[in-house]
């Protein structure tokens, strides 16, 4: 079973931001500029309804003497000399002189200065439907066809042809899109950097842990045609038939700090340099994979998966990886660094790709001679070699210790709720509470990911799943003393509910992305952490042991990530007309959770659901 994956940069910025990004040209900035004028800046929430709405958030979750405690650290926070309405002051004064008050913080504190390795951790997979190579000649075919569509899209995108998107009629923000190519994320010891190159024409090609500088651009300034980028491969692989003793890529896979350490090292060597700097340059990385064991049909999601989630591991196709780089392609797949690029884009570019390889190459082949691709060396000491076995131990280690369980829900599919008028997103979400419930006994903070599209450089922000309604409806399903009229009734309320908090998200007016800038800013100010952010319920509020997502997508794929914490699960799905793929993961090293046991009680509880909704007595 061969794969392919395709690293492909994407890259999010913000015009007040470029700090984080070099070598941007002025052309991205003007295109930038362009794209952001369409949507409005995004407003910070007012300091009382964001108090408000934290504190009905733990209602559900902590007991009523922790909740007396919260409110008196409330009350002196906005109280008189409390630091509430000078930190407020200074996020409003941020918001008028800033692209976005909040996001180039967020990409800091949440993925730049985070010190996690970025398999599993970080970068979300997106599993597609299933394409088996039965040789390699399938496979270079289909990895030519990919390519050719990966550079269609970035034509459409420089010659600004990118429809702008749109959600509930606004338009949204487009300003990474000019920057999906050619982008990296560099390492440091203290934090992360990402850095862009806009005239790039090369790609890079990984074979057998072997990396290759290929062009793809004719000397005309052309696209090279699906057949030149075929002919390209098969150099490539008759280049790198035998597997490199030492899998360079592998140290992209380490804790960021032990990486950047190495990263260091790495570079002080001249041809060690050139080479990762043309990884870095190139528009992005196409993988291609070796075969692995096949497997039977109700195990291939999950195993594939896990494979474009972090490659199988050592003696797998790890090596064939530079995580640094975004998008990856697998059996197929994708997979991208959070740190820039978000889900819908992604999935832009996902149906772009997608619609283009259903068509014939529309190019004709010219009679030019190529250059051969470039085989990228490394010189490898001592140091480099350690480096490498440590990194190797590392991700083994981690990849042993994740517990993936895919699935595809086929009793129905978002248009059972909507017939009986009820929120798809918001019906599942109660599934998920409900069937954590069922495990665990509890409720627990959990937090599905909302865009912030509609504001100019908006990323994410959390809707908190368990309410009052939510909990009361988890807590009476299972009671028989309670009619089915009256659970309908509570199970409305918890959708509705839930369909509010999105409402409120989405227009910028959830609480999690404020109470972390009220944070940051006292730090900016050289100011204590106010009390509030230090006390037992908002460690307990932001533990998210359930990580959540929905991914929608117009082909029959799922998104997978790992968890947040080592005691949580993430669960990510894409709800289609008639099913629902789901994707759940969780660690091994914590006994309580285990994914498989939450996926198979996920299912159950969604028929219990569909049986409420349509009872067959």
């Amino acid at each position: 079973m061969f794969h392919i994956l395709l690293f492909l940069v994407v890259i999010v910025d913000y015009l007040q931001c470029i700090v984080h990004v070099k070598n941007l040209s002025n052309q991205d900035e003007q295109y930038l500029r362009c794209f952001s004028s369409l949507v409005p800046a995004q407003p910070v929430p007012p300091l009382a309804q964001t108090l408000q709405g934290y504190l009905r958030a733990l209602e559900p979750l902590i007991p009523e003497e922790e909740l007396v405690h919260t409110r008196k650290n409330i009350q002196k926070f906005c109280g008189e000399g409390g630091l509430g309405p000078q930190l407020q002051e200074g996020l409003e004064r941020r918001a008028r002189h800033s692209n976005n008050w909040i996001s180039d913080w967020w990409v800091q504190w949440a993925y730049l200065e985070s010190r996690q390795p970025l398999p599993v951790h970080s970068n979300p997979a997106i599993s597609l439907p299933k394409r088996d190579f039965s040789d390699w000649r399938g496979q270079l075919v289909f990895a030519s066809k990919l390519i050719a569509a990966a550079l269609d899209f970035k034509n459409v995108v420089d010659n600004g042809r990118l429809p702008v998107e749109y959600m509930r009629g606004q338009p949204l923000c487009m300003e990474l899109f000019p920057l999906l190519f050619s982008s990296c994320r560099i390492p440091g010891r203290k934090h992360d950097t990402i850095t862009h190159h806009s005239r790039a024409r090369h790609i890079t090609v990984v074979r057998n842990y072997q990396f290759f500088q290929m062009d793809v651009y004719n000397s005309d300034g052309s696209r090279m045609t699906e057949s030149q980028i075929h002919a390209q491969l098969l150099r490539i692989r008759a280049e790198s038939w035998k597997t490199d003793k030492e899998p360079m890529g592998i140290l992209t896979s380490e804790h960021r700090q032990t990486w950047g350490q190495a990263y260091s090292r790495l570079l002080k060597d001249k041809l060690n340099k050139e080479s990762v700097r043309a990884i870095e340059k190139g528009l992005f990385t196409l993988c291609l994979d070796s075969p692995v064991m096949r497997v039977s049909d109700d195990k291939y999601s999950s195993r594939m998966a896990a494979q474009i989630l972090h490659g199988g591991g050592t003696h797998s196709n790890s090596g064939n990886r530079w995580f640094d780089k975004t998008l990856q392609d697998g059996s197929w797949g994708l997979l991208y660094e959070q740190a820039t690029a978000e889900g819908p884009p992604i999935a832009t570019l996902l149906d772009h790709i997608l619609q283009y390889c259903k068509k014939p190459d529309p190019k004709k082949t010219p009679l030019i001679p190529l250059q051969m691709p470039k085989k990228l060396y490394f010189n490898i000491d001592r140091e480099i070699k350690r480096d490498i076995e440590h990194a190797k131990q590392n991700l083994d280690i981690l990849i042993n210790d994740l517990d993936i369980r895919c699935f595809n829900f086929q009793r129905f599919g978002k248009e059972l709720p909507k017939q009986h008028n009820l929120s798809p997103n918001a019906f599942i979400q109660v599934a998920l509470q409900l069937a954590y419930y069922k495990v665990h006994n509890e409720v627990c903070a959990s937090c599905d990911i909302a865009s912030q599209r509609m504001f100019r450089g908006g990323r994410t922000d959390y809707i908190r799943s368990p309410t009052n309604q939510m909990l009361k409806f988890v807590l009476t399903f299972d009671d028989p003393s309670i009619s089915r009229e009256a659970k309908l009734e509570l199970l409305r309320e918890a959708i509705e509910t839930y369909v509010t908090l999105t409402d409120q998200a989405l227009k910028g007016q959830s609480i999690d992305r404020h109470l972390l800038g009220l944070k940051l800013q006292a730090i900016e100010e050289g100011l204590s952490v106010p009390r509030l952010f230090m006390d037992t319920a908002y460690g307990l509020a932001t533990h998210w042991k359930l990580r959540t997502g929905q991914v929608p997508a117009n082909t029959d794929s799922v998104m997978c990530f790992g968890p947040l914490v080592p005691d949580g699960y993430a669960v990510c799905y894409n709800p289609q007309s008639d099913h629902v793929h789901f994707s759940v993961t969780a660690f091994n090293c914590c006994e309580e959770t285990q994914a498989e046991t939450l996926a198979a009680t996920l299912h159950s509880t969604l028929c219990q659901l569909q049986e409420l909704l349509q009872p067959t007595v």
